[in-house]
């Protein structure tokens, strides 16, 4: 089985080789990519792979744009940290998903499941390639650029990149500019959430959505929870709690 690495993780990317070469000698990594243009250049110039270990969020963007670049014709297991990516549905569609740190027991689950998956539909991969489209179409996230915000009696867009944080308390929700401008929202936290790209934005916690780009620095507290200190004055302190500190920090690292 010729296997295709996408993980931007150097130390990642080299522990799954071990793990898929560890896995049977059969198994044969044909090679590992790190970007999403590395990974459409690939595809536009060799023989596809029989699958591909795919990491989700990438350096310069979401794996979705290299299956929305090129045509793939092979099944993926997607490989990631984040939970956002409707596990549910890869499993129904018999494409697994792994979560980070990947353990060579997964891992091996995972090609097993590969195996039943080639067994049921046959050789013909066109059926398999139906699936694999159909699956990656309904999962292609389409975050939003601006977000509607009102004042008064006018309804004004604020771009994404504009956005410092927005802030939730007493069921109002509002959204703080990096220049220092304020606007009203009608949706809720848990409502804009799944709508902002996760590469910029990180849910910190009930009342707070913060931008990549407002972050100074975290800082220990408490019961080794985080507060977060942001290049704009914030209504209330930004805490993380200790649950949610390591996805954090992969996020910080991003």
């Amino acid at each position: 089985m010729n296997i295709l690495i996408i993980e931007d993780e150097a130390k990642t990317a080299r522990e799954l080789k071990e793990m898929v070469q560890g896995l049977g000698s059969g198994l044969q990594v044909m090679d590992i990519l790190p970007t999403v243009k590395t990974a459409v250049d690939w595809f536009q110039s060799h023989p596809p792979p029989d699958l591909v270990l795919s990491d989700i969020q990438l350096a310069d963007g979401l794996c979705f744009d290299i299956f929305r670049t090129v045509k793939v014709i092979c099944p993926v297991i997607f490989c990631t940290a984040f939970d956002h990516y409707a596990i549910q549905a890869f499993e129904a569609n018999g494409i697994d998903y792994l979560l980070k740190p990947v353990h060579e027991a997964r891992l091996a689950g995972s090609l097993r499941k590969y195996e039943q998956l080639k067994q049921v539909l046959g050789e013909k991969s066109t059926t398999l390639n139906e699936r694999l489209e159909g699956l990656l179409a309904q999962l292609h996230p389409r975050y939003k650029n601006s977000l509607l915000a009102f004042r008064n009696d006018k309804i004004i867009p604020v771009r994404a990149t504009d956005i410092a944080f927005i802030y939730s308390v007493g069921g109002t929700v509002t959204v703080y500019t990096h220049d220092h401008h304020s606007y009203l929202l009608k949706e809720v936290l848990d409502e804009l959430e799944p709508q902002l790209d996760p590469l910029r934005f990180f849910r910190a916690n009930r009342q707070f959505i913060i931008n990549r780009d407002a972050l100074v620095m975290a800082e220990h507290f408490f019961n080794r929870r985080l507060v977060l200190k942001l290049n704009v004055e914030t209504p209330e302190r930004i805490i993380v709690s200790k649950a949610r500190t390591p996805e954090l920090l992969i996020w910080m690292e991003r």
